[in-house]
């Protein structure tokens, strides 16, 4: 017989029994989990199967073509979920293995100062530094392990590889040296340095990120009719008038917001003179959208009209950014906008995201535009909620499921690391950010808010200890609210270090525990429980019963 334990945080829900629909809610979450973190499992162990016997890195691509492995693809896309794949389903390959994989990458890659290059994998031929290799590999990897896992080896790598890489920037402005005259590496840089700069206090990353953002504000921006220039010759003071709104363009988009919103939090005197091109920026930008608010891939930057008329399955990275500019401004309309688009995503089922894919074996277009098109949607409905975006979530995710091979792979290239990411937005969404911090095979692990409350369906396993999310937005990153973030983890129930809770469940004792101690991992058996928080200290003599 299944053993049944409850947790509840928050007292006024103590003693209130679980409803049907609660419970169906509960296992049905569980059952998702559990169907992600196998698909995910499985593309981790084909991964592991194709490394390179020598350096264990891995190839680009396993399809038979060239074995290749690239700071900008493999390490960028791939490495980083399979890490965080590792952590979620065996933490010894995660210190093991996965730590050898860092060591070695960084033995075998590493050209410059910490600046990587591509690996031969089968002559052993290292090419040169490659400065869009370390932005691609921090912003679309480094900085996703460290939102999720904070300040790992793998964040040092980052800190590390960045500082050099911008040492190195080759484009001479006049507010300093940039990485690139793209908006694309550009942008990478800029959404990594705003972090780094708020997660370390070291002076040079904001200054470098200023010296990003003073160079489009004061040039490009109004060269371009007030959006980034997919290039610019910042000799020639001209570029290309277009707009990328997909991947490898849209990048500065929501770079500048971040940056914008952390100079607000500064109140430095940057804050109005970026806010006044941001919201010109994202004006535009939404003026650009069809009727449903979905973005094209490119546009004109004068008239707006598309250049490519698919739309992008990166329309949530740029909506973050107009949810961020809600954030720090209160402007409903931007708020607005998001929750509009969200509400238009029924009409968006089976939609193939990236056509040029197509085939009749690929009808549906590449897995890899669901991937970042369902991931654009959890960004956004971790914030707004909308009914009509959960349900497209679960309809397009049961699509891309499917797309798997039994062998684990899909389409066999690095993108794979991206199917991987999206299925673990996915399961921490069902387990409100409750994970595992122990191997523990079959595990169904499902949870849903009940008031200030979190419960917590365990099963497949007798027991198993479970850790909880903490704000890492602010206790991580160090940043002073939860904005949106490409390549964050969503905060679903967070505990506070210092508060007090009540663990509690059918058939055992309450029992009271810290949050840290919560956040450290706590042992469940099988059932549902209930964890109820009593609230912030002090709490003075007053009598506290577990």
């Amino acid at each position: 017989m299944r053993r049944v334990a409850a947790i509840l945080i928050g007292s006024s829900l103590l003693g209130v029994a679980a409803t049907t629909a609660d419970a169906q809610s509960l296992e049905r979450n569980a059952e998702a989990y559990q169907r992600a973190i196998a698909a995910s499992e499985r593309t981790l162990q084909a991964w592991l199967s194709d490394a390179d016997a020598k350096t264990t890195l891995m190839p680009d691509r396993v399809d038979g073509t060239a074995r290749v492995a690239t700071p900008h693809n493999f390490a960028a896309d791939l490495y980083p979920y399979l890490i965080l794949t590792a952590r979620l389903t065996d933490p010894a390959l995660y210190e093991g293995r996965m730590m050898e994989m860092l060591r070695n990458e960084v033995r075998y890659m590493t050209v410059d100062g910490s600046v990587p290059g591509n690996r031969d994998l089968l002559t052993g031929t290292l090419g040169p530094a490659s400065l869009f290799g370390a932005g691609e590999y921090a912003k679309d990897g480094l900085i996703t392990v460290t939102e999720l896992l904070g300040r790992t080896p793998w964040f040092h790598r980052m800190a590390d590889m960045i500082a050099d890489a911008m040492d190195r920037a080759p484009v001479t402005t006049k507010w300093g040296r940039l990485p690139a005259a793209d908006g694309e590496l550009n942008g990478d840089f800029l959404q990594v340095l705003v972090r780094l700069s708020t997660m370390t206090g070291d002076p040079r990353y904001l200054a470098w990120a200023r010296g990003i953002a003073d160079a489009y504000v004061e040039e490009v921006l109004p060269g371009n009719f007030g959006v980034p220039s997919t290039k610019w010759d910042f000799a020639a003071h001209s570029g290309e008038p277009q707009l990328r709104l997909r991947d490898h363009g849209n990048e500065l988009v929501v770079g500048l917001t971040l940056l914008y919103a952390l100079e607000s939090d500064l109140k430095s005197d940057r804050a109005a003179r970026y806010g006044a091109a941001v919201k010109t920026m994202l004006d535009r930008i939404l003026l650009s959208a069809n009727a449903d608010g979905m973005l094209y891939n490119q546009v004109d930057a004068q008239t707006l009209k598309p250049s490519d008329e698919t739309l992008s399955d990166n329309w949530g990275y740029v909506y973050g950014a107009v949810y961020t500019y809600y954030q720090v401004t209160g402007d409903v309309a931007y708020r607005d906008a998001v929750r509009r688009v969200l509400t238009q995503l029924p009409k968006y089922r089976k939609h193939v995201w990236e056509p040029r894919a197509a085939s009749a074996n690929l009808p549906l277009g590449s897995f890899d535009g669901y991937a970042d098109a369902i991931e654009s949607a959890i960004y956004l409905v971790n914030r707004e909620p909308v009914p009509e975006a959960l349900d497209w979530i679960e309809s397009e995710t049961a699509v891309m499921l499917a797309m798997q091979r039994p062998d684990g792979h899909l389409e066999d290239w690095y993108g794979e690391g991206n199917f991987n990411r999206t299925l673990l937005l996915w399961a921490l969404m069902k387990s409100q950010g409750v994970m595992p911090a122990e191997k523990a095979p079959g595990l169904r692990l499902g949870a849903v808010r009940q008031g200030d409350a979190l419960r917590v369906f365990v099963g497949g396993v007798d027991s198993v200890r479970l850790q909880l999310d903490i704000a890492r937005h602010r206790r991580v990153i160090n940043l002073a609210r939860n904005y949106v973030r490409l390549n964050e983890f969503p905060e679903w129930f967070i505990v506070e270090p210092t508060w007090l809770y009540r663990v509690s469940g059918s058939g055992t004792s309450p029992r009271l525990r810290l949050g840290a101690e919560l956040m450290q991992g706590e042992r469940f058996t099988a059932g549902e429980w209930t964890i109820t928080p009593i609230g912030p200290p002090p709490y003075g003599t007053r009598a506290i019963e577990p």
